[in-house]
């Protein structure tokens, strides 16, 4: 005959953890300082539109200068945005309040699309397709994060 014997352990009862450092850290300042290393185009903007974080790749593309330059200033500011008309003319406000990084932070959801840029005088414009997230801190909105992706 079978012989089954029992016994009774001590139950585990997982330890109260303490949270790694980078949970205290806001996604602004991580996504400002992963931008800042990045090899791909891409920026940090904050809930009033300044730029808080830009990769060397993206000051390339959009004739930004360096991104100490570029850091501080409003996106509509840095950044010379044109229509898709033949001569290309400069987005008035209405129309550069759609751009992703805008939009993404006036509907707080993520936003695509194209846009142009004109990198300097006597360029040409160059086309891209952006992609964005709204950075939230806690509930809030801080910001967003736009890649850039040129369309050649």
């Amino acid at each position: 005959m079978a012989h089954v014997e029992l016994s009774l352990s001590t139950p585990y009862v997982p330890q109260a953890r303490t949270p790694a450092e980078s949970e205290f850290v806001p996604s602004v300042d991580r996504w400002t300082t992963a931008v800042a290393t990045a090899a791909e185009p891409c920026l940090v903007i904050d809930a009033s539109t300044t730029i808080l974080a830009v990769s060397v790749s993206c000051c390339e593309l959009f004739g930004l200068g360096k991104p100490a330059e570029a850091i501080g200033q409003p996106l509509g500011s840095a950044l010379r945005m044109v229509d898709f008309t033949a001569d290309g003319r400069e987005l008035d406000e209405s129309d550069a309040e759609k751009i992703p990084p805008l939009l993404a932070i006036r509907s707080e959801r993520l936003a695509r699309g194209l846009l142009r840029v004109v990198a300097g005088p006597g360029q040409p414009p160059v086309t891209v397709d952006a992609i964005t997230t709204p950075l939230l801190t806690g509930d809030r909105l801080a910001g967003s994060l736009t890649f850039f992706a040129p369309i050649r």
